[in-house]
């Protein structure tokens, strides 16, 4: 399979680069992990380098299981990990959903 360009990769999945970009430059982490669903992996290398070349900070790629957003990585502050980026495909949206009650 030839991987895609970034601009393929945002056609088929909202990245929100600007977004990501911005957050970074506003906190100025020195690492950032990225984490990706099963299916946006074989993505990962070339969503980190254009993070990387925006941001001019250093990623890492969690290529351990993402099972959705409570799904966090382990022992991040013993790797140095300032940030964590979780991508997925659908916003986690407790609130509307009726059967959920908010504490």
């Amino acid at each position: 399979m030839k991987p895609k360009t970034i601009q393929e990769i945002n056609q088929i999945y909202n990245l929100e680069i600007q977004k990501i970009v911005k957050t970074i430059k506003k906190q100025k982490p020195k690492k950032v992990l990225l984490q990706f669903p099963e299916g946006m992996k074989p993505h990962a290398q070339t969503i980190s380098k254009e993070i990387e070349n925006q941001t001019n900070t250093q990623t890492f790629i969690w290529m351990n299981s993402c099972f959705g957003a409570c799904d966090l990585p382990t022992n991040t502050k013993e790797l140095g990990i300032d940030l964590i980026i979780q991508f997925g495909h659908s916003k986690w949206r407790y609130k509307d959903n009726k059967n959920i009650k908010e504490l």
